[in-house]
């Protein structure tokens, strides 16, 4: 029904219309205005976009579609699609090295954020013990390095990323290594949890973001299966890696002054010095030829490192228990396992013979190492290492062991390296009464790192120490550090030391038993019995296919590198059994 009123007065009419439309279009004008207010953009940009919301509906899609399609298999599928959504602008266009190297662009930042804040953590904690400040310089030692392997993961994808498929994957699973050794070297703190509050969220991204590059690595063509049986130098049974001269100062029997060596350290002055650390520091940068230094017969009392600068560096002594270098840094007296080494080696293509590297810190100091090596391409000929616990850290990267002694306790061959040890040597001692035996702890973080340790045609055996008291300890071929952890033993002898199980669980818990990788296979000796060996699924008894993945031609790519160095190797298993006929 109308207003009488309104029917009655047409005038009163209209200004009422015109009252009512002034105040729509006011509170029109102060709604766009507090929108502009709120959004802080012009109002073409909040009002009207420049091209049609369709157009950009359809962009995300295809963008995420790409991702999803890309991070196929990445572990960490959520983190992998948002990042490649975020930082590629046109996805579906960028060839899958390009988006790798985003990736990995985008990890180096992180990286260097989080070394940023690691640096000021002890202006924060000002009450650090004197572990803890020295965890914190390993960790800035190994951002350092990570930002190293990295930019090298960069450099390969831009040129030809199917043939250095393997460097590739060597170097992202160095850099995820890394972040884990960072956070090891806090455990025992007592601040632990206070500390790695600043960091342990930025570390495990970027240990996220290094497996989600591995994973999309593995979408590239790459050779990690082809073998190398043609590159290997079979009248000297060296590979095509070791060049001639490197080859002769390894085959050398013995030492002598009619030898050229660059240079000469010797206790009583007849050489250049009296220190190795001085021939070391007086060594080029990134030489790109082998410089070697001659170390005569003695007990060294030094701590050595070969940092990453100091390339193709190669250290001959007298003979296993002639030439020693020793030392006794422990974690019971605030050093970081990583940072007890004796002797710690960095830089890429370093080559030992004849040498006895030793930490005698005791078995009641825990960890204390003896050698630490993260050398790409490192080779160790008739050298032994001689500790307790934590003996040999093969660390990381790409390592051959031939005709060397390792003695130890607890873990005392352990890290995260693509390793391989042959016609070697592995000797328990004794230990502290309440310990047992594990001759190898394995740190595998991720299933697409190409690393774990393989033991070919070698010993495994009780040191002449352990021998009448071995009954009183239990010994074992290894436990899991790490959740993917990775060991087999092929063709060796195992001696009557080891449990019928073999294997033991970290902890007396579950933990990795479905996901770790060990296997035995045609192993000889009274300790090598399988029959009541552990029933986890990650165990198993390997066929020949499935060892020749673990030979040198397989699992370190040795027909490559190992040539010019000199030392006799195995390749592959077919050659194996032809030089033991």
């Amino acid at each position: 029904m109308m207003n009488s009123n309104l029917s009655q007065n047409p005038k009163r009419s209209r200004v009422h219309f015109l009252i009512i439309t002034f105040s729509t279009l006011l509170l029109i004008i102060l709604s766009l205005t507090t929108v502009v207010k709120f959004t802080s953009k012009p109002p073409s940009l909040s009002l009207f976009p420049k091209e049609p919301i369709s157009h950009i509906h359809i962009h995300k899609r295809i963008q995420t579609q790409t991702a999803i399609l890309q991070c196929n298999g990445a572990r960490y599928q959520d983190l992998c699609v948002s990042t490649l959504t975020r930082i590629i602008p046109n996805l579906a266009s960028t060839s899958l090295p390009d988006i790798i190297s985003a990736t990995v662009n985008e990890t180096i930042s992180d990286v260097r954020s989080t070394d940023f804040n690691v640096s000021n953590i002890e202006r924060k904690l000002p009450h650090l013990t004197l572990l803890e400040k020295r965890a914190l310089e390993d960790c800035h030692t190994l951002f350092l390095q990570t930002v190293t392997e990295l930019k090298t993961v960069v450099s390969d994808l831009s040129s030809s990323p199917s043939k250095k498929y393997v460097d590739l994957q060597t170097m992202l699973s160095a850099a995820m290594t890394n972040q884990a050794t960072c956070l090891d070297g806090f455990e025992g703190s007592k601040n632990q949890v206070k500390i790695s509050r600043h960091f342990r969220k930025a570390l495990k991204g970027i240990t996220r973001q290094v497996s989600n590059s591995l994973a999309l690595l593995k979408k590239i063509n790459g050779t990690s299966s082809e073998t190398f049986t043609n590159q290997v130098d079979t009248s000297s049974r060296f590979p095509k890696w070791v060049k001639m001269g490197d080859r002769k100062l390894l085959q050398t029997t013995t030492t002598n002054e009619t030898t050229k060596y660059d240079l000469i350290v010797a206790q009583d002055g007849s050489g250049n010095y009296t220190t190795i650390n001085e021939a070391v520091n007086a060594a080029p940068n990134a030489s790109t030829t082998r410089f070697v230094i001659y170390i005569k017969a003695g007990a060294y009392y030094e701590y050595v490192e070969v940092i990453n600068k100091k390339r193709n560096l190669m250290f001959v002594g007298d003979g296993i228990g002639k030439t020693l270098i020793k030392g006794n840094r422990n974690v019971v007296d605030g050093w970081t396992t990583f940072r007890s080494a004796t002797v710690i080696v960095v830089g890429a293509n370093f080559m030992a013979k004849g040498i006895t590297i030793e930490n005698y810190a005791g078995p009641s100091k825990h960890q204390a190492v003896a050698l630490r090596s993260g050398s790409d391409f490192s080779v160790f000929y008739q050298c032994s290492f001689v500790a307790y616990q934590d003996t040999l850290y093969a660390h990381s990267l790409r390592q051959f062991y031939r005709e060397c002694d390792i003695y130890g306790t607890v873990d005392f061959v352990f890290g995260n390296a693509a390793v391989v040890f042959q016609k070697s040597n592995f000797y328990a001692r004794k230990p502290d009464p309440t310990q047992k035996n594990i001759f190898t702890a394995q740190g595998r973080d991720d299933p697409n790192q190409n690393t774990g340790m393989s033991i070919i045609e070698c010993k495994i055996a009780a040191g002449s120490e352990l021998i009448p008291n071995q009954t009183m300890f239990k010994s074992y071929l290894g436990r899991p550090w790490k959740e993917f952890s990775k060991t087999v033993i092929i063709r060796s002898y195992i001696g009557d030391l080891i449990e019928p199980a073999g294997w033991l669980e970290w902890n007396a818990s579950n933990f990795a038993l479905s996901t770790l990788y060990y296997g035995e296979y045609l192993n000889r000796g009274p300790g090598s019995n399988t029959s009541a060996r552990v029933t986890w699924p990650g165990y198993r008894l390997l066929n020949e296919t499935e060892a020749s993945q673990f030979t040198v031609a397989n699992f370190i790519q040795g027909g490559e590198w190992l040539n010019g160095t000199g030392v006799p190797f195995y390749l592959d298993l077919q050659q194996n059994l032809t030089l033991l006929s």
